[in-house]
């Protein structure tokens, strides 16, 4: 039986509000957008089913013309953290059931995270500068890595490397590498130009492929080392914008002893920085000067994460790190759409902070259809969106436990990855069988999964 869409009323349509709207059409939801920008909403409302509403997302009367009383979800995503929580606890005091997320960026706020969920009830607050900070220092503790997700609390992760010319996994298959290397990973996905394969073990690996696979991450640090790829986390970066993320990155770095240099325009911020950051090296000026990178010694660093509000600026600034120097270059884009054009360039690993949102908040909408069994814990597209790996929390009996694996009838173009149990996460196989209180994590190119029991024909 097809899950009724939830009733979603989302404050906000800026670039964040905007991905979101769109990918919870998808879901199937029935959306109410509100904003006093009349030119956006009539943009939206172009682009998908959703009512709009021009107004103040904390005023009764606009709320109560959203129809807040028979609302499942409600979501603050505009510009101002003060506006979102404001709304978000005004929309409460109609609903003391309804579900609120807001988007807060502020550190000052960030720090009280746990006192403002439990006093204002909001069920999650969600921070795109810090998700994409933590996403960029995954990557960087692991610069081999395309793309480094991260599953079970930390303790498994999903990440994407290339097969360079050369490298000991050119021509063999899924089952050479468990029979001579490792059993410790499983590969979920490759890319190999436009075609994505979920492989079994007779798939045979090429040069040139992109390959996801998940593990622990003790685990991928020994795979990568016997296949040949460098293991040692960055030791200096540069940052090259510095505004709330970067301030956030450079705070992760600095306390895994990373040496870290901002570059900033504005004298204001850079003062701030210093303040707030004493162990980093703060330059003023035009990151996008050749000659002040020059001199920042852009050809010595291991690193360059390009964080400057200018999509633009930050593509330009990786594509000449790639030219001048082996650093590993990370690149931020937070409004430019066009995925598949960027993806084709060499900009080493991007990083999309709306992206990150979305996939929360679907995450938390997705739990919210559930009917029996299992909760949607965590979330991620995949290879352009073609995929998804889905994490679920076990809750109760169903189909799919206590039922070994290879009797499940699974459906086409999905993997089951990890089952995690007691700490510990299992690469599983056919005779392993998913428990009550297990962690589940899954990969598949279907859409839409709201509990593990969707995996089944």
């Amino acid at each position: 039986m097809a899950k009724r869409g939830l009733r979603i009323i989302v404050v906000g349509a800026g670039k964040v509000g905007d991905t979101l709207v769109n990918r919870l059409a998808d879901e199937g939801h029935n959306l109410v957008i509100i904003d006093k920008n009349e030119e956006r909403l009539t943009q939206l409302a172009n682009l998908c089913d959703c009512m709009c509403i021009s107004g103040n997302g904390a005023s009764h009367e606009v709320l109560e013309e959203a129809g807040i009383t028979e609302t499942d979800l409600f979501i603050a995503v505009t510009e101002s953290d003060e506006l979102n929580l404001l709304c978000c606890t005004i929309a409460k005091q109609f609903n003391n059931k309804l579900a609120t997320i807001a988007r807060v960026r502020n550190p000052d706020y960030i720090r009280d995270v746990s006192y403002l969920r439990s006093r204002l009830g909001i069920e999650m607050i969600i921070n795109p500068e810090y998700e994409a900070a933590v996403e960029a220092s995954r990557l960087l503790f692991l610069p081999a890595a395309i793309s480094v997700n991260s599953f079970a609390h930390g303790q498994a992760e999903l990440v994407k490397i290339e097969i360079p010319n050369g490298n000991i996994l050119d021509g063999k298959t899924i089952s050479y590498l468990g029979q001579n290397i490792t059993n410790d990973i499983l590969i979920v996905g490759v890319e190999r130009g436009s075609e994505l394969t979920i492989p079994n073990g007779s798939f045979e690996l090429k040069a040139g492929d992109i390959i996801s696979f998940v593990t622990t991450r003790k685990s991928s640090f020994h795979f990568l080392k016997a296949i040949g790829f460098n293991t040692r986390s960055v030791r200096s970066s540069m940052i090259v914008g510095g505004g709330t993320c970067a301030y956030y990155l450079a705070d992760l770095l600095i306390k895994s002893g990373i040496d870290v240099k901002i570059i900033e325009k504005d004298a204001a911020r850079c003062e701030k920085l210093c303040d707030l950051l004493p162990k980093a090296t703060i330059l003023r000026g035009d990151g996008t000067n050749e000659s002040l990178l020059e001199e920042a010694g852009i050809r010595d660093v291991e690193s360059v994460v390009a964080l400057t509000g200018l999509d633009e600026e930050n593509i330009m600034l990786a594509l000449h790190t790639k030219v001048v120097s082996n650093a590993k270059a990370i690149t931020k884009i937070n409004k430019i759409t066009f995925t598949e054009a960027i993806e084709s360039l060499n900009l080493g690993s991007v990083i999309y902070p709306k992206y990150i949102t979305a996939e929360r908040i679907i995450s938390s909408a997705r739990s919210r259809q559930a009917t029996i069994g299992s909760n949607l814990e965590v979330m991620y597209s995949l290879f352009g969106d073609r995929a998804e790996a889905c994490e679920f929390k076990v809750k109760e009996a169903s189909r799919v436990t206590g039922v070994m694996l290879k009797d499940l009838n699974l459906k086409p173009n999905l993997v089951i990855s990890f089952i995690g149990r007691d700490g510990k996460i299992i690469i599983p196989t056919g005779s392993d069988q998913i428990n009550i209180g297990d962690n589940v994590m899954i990969v598949t190119m279907n859409k839409g999964f709201t509990e593990l029991s969707d995996i089944l024909k």
